[in-house]
């Protein structure tokens, strides 16, 4: 099986800037030959996501706020009209308020959970439902997991509970969408320096303890995580449905 992407279309969301994992990703299959639309979430964003976008000869920037349904449907409205298909989409976002990613769990809001939920989870499913049309050929969905997930990662918090839920609409929504020939797997990736896990109390000392305990012995690389994108959206993964996909290097398998 191939990786090459030749002619192929992906829709990207969750481009931050430079470091994050979705431009990673975005890099990774423009190189491999996907024709891209990335989207930003509002105005304050755009700038810096239009000067990264404008790097990538042929890709296309839009505006989308995927806790809005009217943008979701706005913009694969769009999709629809100037590409026609669809093949890949990279879902990269999460979000909580960041005083709900610090001090206990046990204090975690009602509005905060509901916010975490809403952007990180159901964000999810409301992308792949707009997405489904599109994928007339079938294709790949992808999201970004993390191991607090499983694990109780100190002031994670309610992302971690959020991350749980994500991992479960993998599962859930590789079922539907296996008739249609759609995959849905979930990378997981070590902790890297974005600007989302910026927010979290503890980064420096998640980072010093994973490049401690991983077999690696290292953190793992954004560029890495980056080709796993391009794994998973390509044909060389068209086996591998509802899975959660480590790319840590090998922090999850150790004990202590």
């Amino acid at each position: 099986m191939s990786s090459d992407l030749q002619g192929r279309t992906a829709v990207v969301f969750g481009v931050a800037n430079k470091r994050s994992i979705a431009w990673s990703i975005a890099q990774g299959l423009h190189a491999a030959g996907m024709k891209l639309a990335i989207t930003y979430q509002n105005e304050r964003l755009e700038q810096e996501a239009r000067d990264l976008i404008l790097s990538l000869p042929g890709a296309q920037g839009f505006m989308c706020d995927v806790s809005k349904d009217e943008d979701i449907e706005r913009l694969f409205a769009t999709l629809q009209q100037r590409y026609g298909k669809l093949h890949a989409v990279v879902h990269s976002v999460a979000y909580a308020p960041a005083e709900e990613l610090k001090g206990d769990f046990v204090n975690t809001t009602r509005e905060g959970f509901r916010v975490a939920h809403d952007v990180s989870v159901y964000s999810l499913i409301a992308v792949s439902r707009a997405a489904v049309p599109l994928m007339e050929d079938g294709g790949s969905i992808i999201t970004m997991t993390y191991y607090g997930a499983e694990k109780v990662v100190p002031h994670y918090n309610v992302m971690a509970v959020a991350k749980a839920a994500l991992e479960c609409t993998v599962r859930y929504l590789s079922y539907d969408l296996g008739k249609k020939k759609i995959r849905v797997n979930a990378i997981s990736a070590g902790p890297i320096k974005t600007l989302a896990a910026r927010g979290i109390s503890g980064l420096g000392d998640m980072l010093r303890s994973h490049a401690e305990r991983a077999p690696l012995g290292r953190n793992v690389e954004v560029a890495e995580v980056g080709s796993t994108g391009v794994f998973l959206a390509s044909d060389a993964s068209s086996g591998i449905t509802g899975e959660v996909i480590y790319v840590d290097c090998g922090y999850n398998i150790m004990g202590f």
